[in-house]
């Protein structure tokens, strides 16, 4: 049975930058515990996509061609070091557009499984950062995990829409 392992980007396969965005390579910095995890990422899936909303795009604080540059650069950086990503999705839009793309919205997971028939979501793990991860993965079917801290303001998505809650990739991952 193949697995499919949909990671969001800022936060979870890099260190997000808070009030800001990663608009070029000196900005990209890759986390430690998705560094540790990356062994382990192999063995457990066979395939792996990034989704991101990227809506500094939209906002023209960057280009799309500036995105791609970064993503080019982490698809290289990762496979040198042995963790094949097989496509990175990116929503562009502005949050409220309206878009079926942007995360909760499960555009992104529909255009994978279009390039890649043999996904099945219901044999699909999200990790990711946010509550619109979470919703996102749950409404495909997906197993959902939940890294970083529960508060007041996600505590009710979060709880209804992951089936772990860990601190790291690592920490996930290392369980399976």
């Amino acid at each position: 049975m193949e697995r499919t392992l949909f990671l969001d980007r800022d936060g979870v396969v890099n260190v997000q930058l808070i009030g800001d965005y990663v608009k070029n390579i000196s900005e990209l910095e890759i986390r430690e515990d998705f560094l540790r995890s990356i062994p382990l990422l192999r063995e457990n899936f066979q395939k792996i996509v990034i989704v991101t909303n990227q809506q500094g795009i939209a906002k023209g604080i960057c280009t799309r061609e500036n995105v791609e540059t970064v993503h080019q650069y982490l698809l290289d950086w990762l496979k040198e070091r042995g963790l094949i990503i097989n496509k990175i999705y990116v929503c562009p839009h502005l949050a409220g557009a309206g878009c079926t793309c942007r995360k909760p919205e499960i555009g992104m997971a529909l255009q994978a499984q279009a390039d890649f028939p043999d996904i099945d979501f219901a044999h699909s793990v999200m990790i990711g950062d946010s509550a619109s991860d979470m919703q996102f993965g749950r409404r495909c079917g997906m197993e959902t995990v939940f890294i970083g801290k529960v508060t007041d303001e996600n505590r009710e998505v979060i709880l209804k829409n992951s089936d772990h809650i860990v601190s790291s990739i690592y920490q996930y991952i290392s369980q399976q």
